[in-house]
């Protein structure tokens, strides 16, 4: 089985994206079909409501509801022990922080600069190349 924390920015960008084949698209397929068991908080289960939400994206309420209900149903929830790091971008810190704390847990995000230089954060495009 492998576990990963699924930064938002992710979730977006499949939703977003008009191609079947990029490497966001594939991640969410991955999780659909079992593939990929996310981890979450629900810290981060607030902030994927409310980004995909937001009236720029133009995302339907059943879709985020259903989407958002699956990770709750297919995912692992866990309460996030605070690390005491500070990142430049704060909001990210429960993602980083949940990914820290769970071995063998990659932290897949397309904002890989918004965190520290560990082998457990990755893109969507460099975690499809470690589990093919």
């Amino acid at each position: 089985m492998i576990f990963a924390v699924i930064d938002t920015n992710v979730l977006v960008s499949a939703l977003l994206t008009q191609k079947g084949d990029t490497a966001t698209v594939k991640i969410i397929e991955k999780v659909l079909l079992g593939e990929i068991t996310p981890i979450y908080s629900s810290e981060m289960i607030k902030e994927y409501r409310a980004v995909l939400s937001r009236k720029k994206f133009g995302f339907s309420p059943k879709l985020i509801d259903e989407l958002i209900k699956f990770i709750e149903k297919q995912g692992v929830m866990q309460e996030i022990i605070s690390s005491g790091i500070t990142l430049t971008d704060m909001d990210d810190l429960p993602f980083y922080e949940l990914a820290l704390q769970n071995k063998e847990t990659y932290l897949i995000t397309g904002n890989i600069k918004h965190f520290p230089n560990q082998s457990f954060i990755v893109t969507p495009r460099e975690f499809l190349n470690i589990i093919q």
